[in-house]
């Protein structure tokens, strides 16, 4: 746990993401990324100078076969509050409109519901579980498919709904939410989805695999040219950066 808020308190301060008083909603899919950002951000209230409150919200796709309840049992032992919203976006997407490609709405109809949930729970900044390697694959993707050189923002606001969306985690790389999740035991809910692997967005993964086994740091060289370029809203002040506080259960 020392280690990931290590990495989520550094890019919080970095980009400004959380003011006093902030009530904040995490999107929690029910996967390792969303789970581990709940789990930061719930201990990062013990300590951080600026008191905010969290709230977990999940937006239920419509897949029978998703049980929620193991994540509910996880926000009760964090003492966050935990918000379950049923959708039918599954329906929509594969039995109604049968979408061939249904990556873009249904991330279009996810982001509506959990904005529209946040607010119903007042709160006005959502926080998302994109990581470091997310930065590294979206720009990558902007790049090969759209020919553009684009990202995500760290922190956006979203003047029309009134809501910021924060991304604590986009300096923690994935391998080690991948080992802080299996050694805490989040409880992660498979994804049912029948696209989930099948992405552009996984063959960039697989490529940059493959070219980083032959080009050690090449991950952390796009990222740092990210931040030197930098993109719209990816400068960061480092002069706010502050250690983290010992934990003393931490092992």
């Amino acid at each position: 746990m020392q280690k990931l808020l290590s990495y989520v308190r550094r890019a919080v301060d970095h980009y400004y993401m959380i003011e006093p008083g902030d009530r904040i909603a995490v999107g929690v899919s029910g996967g390792k990324d969303s789970l581990a950002l709940l789990a930061a951000l719930a201990n990062l209230r013990r300590f951080y100078p600026k008191p905010f409150e969290a709230v977990a919200i999940t937006l239920e796709m419509g897949y029978a076969e998703m049980d929620f309840t193991p994540v509910q049992r996880f926000c009760e032992t964090l003492g966050v509050g935990y918000i379950r919203v049923p959708t039918q976006i599954k329906q929509v997407i594969f039995d109604i409109r049968k979408e061939p490609n249904p990556c873009s709405l249904c991330a279009k109809l996810r982001r509506g519901a959990l904005h529209e949930a946040a607010l119903t729970a007042g709160c006005h900044k959502v926080a998302l579980g994109h990581h470091y390697d997310d930065v590294v694959e979206t720009v990558l993707l902007s790049l090969f498919y759209e020919g553009r050189i684009s990202c995500f923002q760290p922190v956006t606001y979203l003047d029309r709904k009134g809501i910021t969306l924060i991304r604590p985690l986009l300096y923690t790389p994935e391998k080690y939410v991948r080992s802080f999740a299996r050694r805490s035991a989040l409880p992660v809910v498979h994804n049912p989805c029948p696209a989930d692997g099948n992405t552009k967005r996984q063959e960039i993964k697989d490529l940059l695999y493959r070219l980083e086994a032959e080009n050690h740091g090449l991950r952390d060289r796009i990222f740092g040219a990210i931040q030197r370029y930098p993109l719209r809203g990816w400068e960061p002040d480092r002069t706010r950066e502050k250690p983290v506080p010992e934990d003393p259960a931490e092992p």
